[in-house]
C-alpha cells in the first residue's frame, strides 16, 4: 500500500554536498540514456556508442563473450537449485541448455543448413544476443547513476499525476518507460525488476510496466519502417505508434489477468495533499540522495543484477527464439493462430486482411516478422503495412528476447499471462492502427 499522505513537507535547507549527490549522478545519468549524440557519423545515446567501441574492440571475440554469458546462464539454474523452484523453471532450464547447443551452432556454423540461414541462427547470435549481451553488463554498470540518487523518487513524485490515472502505475514508471524507448527493453527491465525487488513497485504494477512499457526502442523503429517502406511517413508513424502503444497499455492494465495480480508494495510513493506536490518531490529525492550508497557499492549491485540477466536471457533467447523462428517459417502454427485476428481486420474491409492478421500473430515469435512477411510484398496495400508496422511495436511481447527478458526478472508473471496479455495488445492494436492507416493513405 501507499505511504500515507504528507501533511507538510517543507523546501528545507540542505547540504550542498547532497545537492550534488542528487544531479551530478542523475544528470550524467540522463545524459548517457538519454540524449543523442552524434559519432562517427551516427547519431545514437552514448550507451549505444559504448556498446558499438566495446563490440569493436573485442573483434573476434564477441561471440565467445557472448556464448560464455549462455554457457554461464545455463549452468547457473543447476548450480543454485533454481530449476527445481517450479515446472516453469525447469521447463526454462531445459531451454536453456538447449540455448547452449544452438549457441555453439551459431558460433562455429555447424548444424542443419537451414538453422544456419541469415533469419535463423545468425539472426538470432548477431542481432540479439551479442547486442543484448553487451547492452545490459554495460548499461547496468551506468544504471546506478540513474536509480540509485534520487531521480526516479523526485521525477515519481512529479508525474504521479498523470501516470496513475492512466496507466495505474506509479510515477517513477516513467523512467522505465522512456528507458525502454530510447535505451533497450532489457535496461527499462532491469530498472523495473530492481524497484519491485525494493518493494517499489506492485506485482501488478511491475506486470503492467514489463508488458507495456517494455517497447523495443526507437532505432529498431526505423529498421521497421524501412522494411514496410513507411520512411515517407515516418513522422506519423513514429507518433502514432507512440500512442497507440501506450493507449493500449492503459487498457490492458485495467483488464484480465494483470487485474488479478497482487497489488501489495512495501515502499510506495508518498501521496501529496494539493500544493505540495513540488516540495514534496524535492524532500523525496535529497533524502535518497542523502542516504544512497557510495558510487562503488551501487555500481556493484547493479553490475551484478545486470550480468545475471544477461546470463538469464541469452540462452533463452537462442532456444526460444530459435523455436519461434522455426514455428513462423515451416509450420502453419502463426497461420492459425492468425485466424484469432481475422475477424477484427476483417471488419474494416481492407486488402491482404489474410495476411495482416498472419503477420501480426507472428509478432509473439519475433517482433520483426510482421515486417519481414509484408515488407517482401510490393503487392501488399499501404494500410496493411501500416498496421503491421504499428502491431510490430505494440505488441511489446515476444518470445525471441522480451518474454525470456521477463521471465529472467524477479516479476511473478506466469508465461501464460504474459501470452494473454500478448493477444489483447495485438487485437486492440489493430483496432487502432487500420483506422489510423485509412486517415493517412
Amino acid at each position: 500500500m501507499a505511504n500515507p499522505p504528507a501533511t507538510q513537507a517543507p523546501i528545507r535547507r540542505v547540504s550542498l554536498a547532497t545537492v550534488l549527490r542528487l544531479f551530478v549522478p542523475s544528470l550524467l545519468g540522463i545524459f548517457i540514456f538519454f540524449i543523442p549524440v552524434t559519432y562517427n557519423a551516427r547519431s545514437t545515446i552514448p550507451l549505444d556508442h559504448m556498446v558499438g567501441v566495446v563490440r569493436e574492440a573485442l573483434g573476434d571475440y564477441t561471440g565467445l563473450y557472448a556464448m560464455a554469458l549462455i554457457v554461464a546462464g545455463a549452468l547457473y539454474p543447476l548450480i543454485t537449485g533454481h530449476w527445481r523452484r517450479s515446472v516453469t523453471d525447469t521447463l526454462f532450464t531445459v531451454l536453456k541448455l538447449f540455448g547452449v547447443v544452438a549457441g555453439v551452432m551459431a558460433l562455429t556454423g555447424m548444424g542443419p543448413a537451414l538453422l544456419q540461414e541469415p533469419d535463423m541462427l545468425p539472426f538470432l547470435f548477431d542481432k540479439l544476443v551479442v547486442t543484448v549481451g553487451l547492452i545490459v553488463p554495460i548499461g547496468a554498470i551506468f544504471l546506478a547513476l540513474l536509480i540509485s540518487y534520487g531521480l526516479l523518487e523526485l521525477i515519481g513524485v512529479l508525474v504521479q499525476p498523470i501516470m496513475r490515472p492512466i496507466w495505474r502505475t506509479p510515477g517513477r514508471s516513467a523512467i522505465d518507460a522512456v528507458a525502454s524507448f530510447v535505451g533497450s527493453y532489457s535496461i527499462g527491465l532491469l530498472i523495473t525488476n530492481r524497484a519491485y525487488c525494493a518493494g517499489q513497485y506492485s506485482a501488478r504494477e511491475a506486470a503492467i510496466i514489463a508488458t507495456g512499457f517494455s517497447t523495443v526502442s526507437a532505432p529498431f523503429m526505423v529498421i521497421v519502417a524501412k522494411s514496410l517502406d513507411l520512411m515517407t511517413v515516418w513522422n506519423q508513424y513514429f507518433w502514432l505508434t507512440l500512442v497507440v502503444t501506450f493507449v493500449v497499455t492503459g487498457v490492458t492494465a485495467r483488464m484480465w489477468p494483470l487485474t488479478g495480480m497482487d497489488a501489495t508494495l512495501t515502499d510506495g510513493e508518498p501521496d501529496v495533499v494539493p500544493g505540495q506536490r513540488l516540495a514534496l518531490a524535492w524532500k523525496t529525492g535529497v533524502a535518497v540522495a542523502a542516504d544512497a550508497p557510495s558510487l562503488v557499492q551501487s555500481v556493484r549491485q547493479t553490475l551484478r543484477e545486470g550480468v545475471l540477466m544477461a546470463m538469464s536471457i541469452l540462452p533463452s533467447i537462442m532456444s526460444v527464439g530459435l523455436v519461434g523462428l522455426l514455428l513462423a517459417k515451416y509450420t502453419p502454427v502463426f497461420d492459425w493462430l492468425g485466424w484469432l485476428f481475422y475477424p477484427i481486420v476483417a471488419l474494416f474491409g481492407i486488402e491482404h486482411a489474410q495476411e495482416l492478421a498472419q503477420a501480426s500473430a507472428a509478432g509473439l515469435a519475433e517482433m520483426f516478422l510482421p515486417a519481414l512477411l509484408l515488407g517482401g510484398d510490393a503487392g501488399i496495400d499501404f494500410v496493411a503495412r501500416f498496421a503491421a508496422g504499428v502491431v510490430s511495436v505494440s505488441g511489446v511481447l515476444f518470445f525471441s528476447a522480451s518474454i525470456p527478458c521477463i521471465l529472467a526478472t524477479s516479476i511473478p508473471i506466469s508465461l501464460w499471462r504474459i501470452v494473454v496479455v500478448w493477444f489483447v495488445r495485438v487485437a486492440l492494436s489493430l483496432l487502432m492502427a487500420i483506422p489510423l492507416g485509412m486517415l493517412l493513405q
